[in-house]
């Protein structure tokens, strides 16, 4: 059997949608000569301006082009993955050609001279650079503590209606906390700033995350009586990073069959943020890949979602961790037809979620996977809400799924999402053994 693609996951993969418009155009047959497939790779030449000889390795989906863009992919590789996704006897499983096979070869060689290659410890700063950062983020959490006091005394209530200056000088704190290398907090500090107004009971929310900065910064404090997989995470939290080196050698690897189930792209001001969440086929375990695109550049790596796929990951050292290093993929990708590894009881879902934030509580997403669930649409309110078997209820975030609610037809189906402790955003959706992404309407 040769890969197995839709449409929809090859427009996710393009960088844009002119690339996945022009890409549709280029998968006509009339297009195309030399197609073909094998178990490693799928290729063909693109007749155009001049012929343009692509490669796609089957188990990344990675697209290789001849063609002089810097888009990943291309409209060549975009091309050819919709003329699989439309017409999947289109590419004869046979031998590969030259140009192919010399490809494939220096994949191969490439891959071995990395094994091969003596693994770099991670570089030790000296004692002194040590001392010196850990001078500057004391600076910075003394200079957060007292912003944060400043806040709480003079109220939050009134938030919403404070001057621009106000604001400028969440900006400001921000800032100093980038100057202090605590990046961390930096980021905390400007989502501060999308509260106030964003729902009836922003002030709450607003409190809860002054808390959560506040927390964080008595246990950077008192780090050293802390366990050391929660020092982990609060040198992350504050704005230690590690390499993905250093996470590949002290992180838990955790081989399984897993499933692709969506992304969440974030908008920030020099780029993309992309989450994309997979849950395991015997595990059950959540795992979260985070990517960042600067300035409209392709994401290093492509990760089609409504998709199976045995791999290795690797889990961030942390107390509950949840992100992970990609750090092997095995054979083809498959399409996602089968039951979701989930659970019934939205009840249930809530007592996993406090058991993770028992044990790191600046978590801020979850996977929720639910099974045998109702979409519904509560008319006098305009919201959203998912149902489960005991008519427990969560809201979904803002926006309109009259496309769920009808693939659905009112039934139970299995919903993967995306929880931030308030509402629900879905990722996709199992309806009749076939996986649909999700997107939301009238945002």
């Amino acid at each position: 059997m040769g890969l197995q693609i839709t449409k929809e996951q090859v427009t996710a993969m393009a960088p844009d949608s002119s690339s996945a418009k022009n890409g549709q155009k280029l998968s006509a047959m009339k297009n195309w000569q030399n197609l073909g497939q094998n178990e490693q790779a799928l290729w063909g030449e693109c007749r155009g301006s001049a012929i343009y000889q692509v490669k796609v390795d089957a188990a990344t989906l990675t697209a290789t082009c001849s063609c002089p863009s810097r888009k990943i992919p291309c409209k060549h590789g975009l091309g050819l993955l919709f003329l699989v996704a439309s017409t999947p006897d289109a590419l004869p499983t046979t031998d590969p050609p030259e140009w192919v096979e010399a490809w494939l070869t220096r994949r191969a060689e490439a891959a071995k001279r990395k094994e091969a290659a003596p693994k770099k410890s991670a570089s030790v700063p000296s004692q002194k650079a040590v001392e010196k950062r850990k001078a500057l983020v004391d600076k910075g959490i003394e200079r957060l503590d007292l912003w944060l006091s400043d806040l709480v005394r003079n109220g939050l209530g009134g938030a919403d209606t404070q001057p621009q200056a106000f604001w400028k000088s969440v900006d400001d704190i921000a800032k100093q906390m980038v100057d202090h290398q605590a990046s961390g907090l930096a980021n905390r500090l400007r989502r501060l700033t999308e509260i106030p107004g964003s729902s009836p009971d922003w002030p709450k929310q607003l409190l809860a995350q002054c808390g959560k900065l506040a927390l964080l910064s008595e246990a950077y404090r008192n780090i050293d009586r802390l366990h050391p997989a929660l020092q982990e995470d609060v040198r992350q939290l504050i704005g230690w990073t590690l390499k993905e080196d250093e996470v590949l050698a002290r992180g838990e690897k955790v081989a399984d069959d897993w499933f692709f189930l969506g992304q969440i792209q974030i908008t920030a001001d020099r780029g993309v943020t992309q989450r994309t969440w997979m849950i395991g086929r015997q595990t059950k375990r959540p795992a979260m890949i985070s990517q960042f695109s600067l300035n409209g550049t392709a994401f290093s790596q492509v990760y089609p979602t409504a998709s199976v796929q045995q791999a290795e990951v690797v889990y961030w050292p942390g107390a509950a961790p949840m992100r992970v290093v990609l750090a092997s993929r095995n054979g083809a990708l498959q399409p996602l037809t089968e039951h979701l590894p989930g659970t019934e009881s939205i009840d249930h879902f809530l007592g996993q979620v406090a058991q993770i934030l028992a044990l790191q509580p600046w978590q801020d997403y979850f996977l929720c996977v639910l099974n045998t669930v109702i979409p519904f649409y509560e008319h006098e309110t305009g919201h959203w809400w998912i149902r489960d078997a005991q008519n427990k209820v969560l809201p979904l975030a803002k926006g309109n799924y009259w496309s769920l609610l009808a693939l659905s037809g009112g039934y139970p189906i299995d919903i993967a999402c995306e929880w931030n402790g308030a509402t629900l955003t879905p990722l996709g959706a199992l309806i009749e053994k076939r996986y649909h992404s999700i997107v939301r309407e009238g945002v």
